[in-house]
């Protein structure tokens, strides 16, 4: 049992999160992912549509990625918009 424990806990509290908390993060990271991938499948066929959506998403989530391990508030993606 303490095995099990110690899978799910160990990479979370060595970022600095919970369980919880890192599911949340890691899960919205992972959604913002897939949208941004569905964009570029679209802007594949219809290239007059979503032209910077995924290169905006990856520099979005890796700006807040870098934020992160800095130990930083990272910006929201409103912020991120209005500064760009």
């Amino acid at each position: 049992m303490r095995l099990g424990i110690t899978l799910f806990s160990e990479h979370p509290r060595s970022v600095g999160e919970t369980y919880l908390q890192h599911l949340r993060v890691a899960a919205g990271f992972g959604a913002r992912l897939i949208a941004g991938g569905c964009a570029c499948l679209v802007h594949a066929l219809l290239p007059f549509l979503f032209c910077r959506t995924g290169s905006r998403t990856i520099a979005a989530l890796n700006e807040e990625m870098l934020t992160r391990r800095r130990g930083m508030r990272a910006p929201s993606t409103e912020e991120l918009r209005v500064s760009s």
